[in-house]
């Protein structure tokens, strides 16, 4: 079986303006109907995924910049805390400068003070002292002086007596 006359021009006749009208005719229903079923909801598909994808940009564009803000006010902030770190730390090391200052300061104060008050005990110790042997060397002269008042006495005696009296004042201290 031949299909040559649905062919356009197969017949050999020339022009078949029929078969032109008609093909004609039935792209521009087609043309219609792809228009009306097809092409107007393919469109309308196009149109909401262009507006998806412009809304999901637009989103993710906010997203940066939200994220971008939000990494701008970390580091801020971080830099706030370093700073406020490192002005805690200098003040320690002033307040332990002056702390160590101060304990200094009184340390040498109650040094001072120590050395003075060891000074006047000693001093007055010293006087008593002296006080002491010349009371023990008054009495001893005294005491001999009776002693040879008492006696006449020999070159012998009065050196007997000497030591006496000597060894009578180292006991005393």
């Amino acid at each position: 079986m031949s299909f040559d006359y649905l062919a356009l021009g197969a017949g050999g006749s020339g022009f078949n303006t029929l078969d032109i009208f008609a093909t004609l005719f039935f792209f521009i229903v087609l043309m219609v109907l792809l228009k009306k079923f097809a092409w107007g909801p393919l469109m309308g598909i196009m149109n909401e995924r262009e507006q998806l994808v412009a809304s999901e940009i637009e989103a993710a564009e906010n997203s940066r910049l939200e994220s971008q803000k939000l990494l701008d006010e970390q580091r801020e902030l971080l830099k706030q805390a370093r700073t406020e770190a490192l002005a805690i730390v200098e003040n320690a090391k002033k307040q332990g400068d002056v702390s160590r200052e101060e304990i200094m300061t009184t340390a040498r104060e109650e040094a001072t003070r120590l050395k003075e008050s060891a000074v006047r005990e000693i001093e007055t110790e010293k006087a008593r002292a002296i006080a002491a042997v010349r009371e023990e060397v008054v009495s001893l002269s005294v005491l001999a002086a009776s002693k040879v008042l008492e006696k006449e006495v020999t070159e012998e005696d009065n050196r007997a007596l000497i030591e006496a009296t000597i060894a009578k004042a180292g006991e005393a201290k």
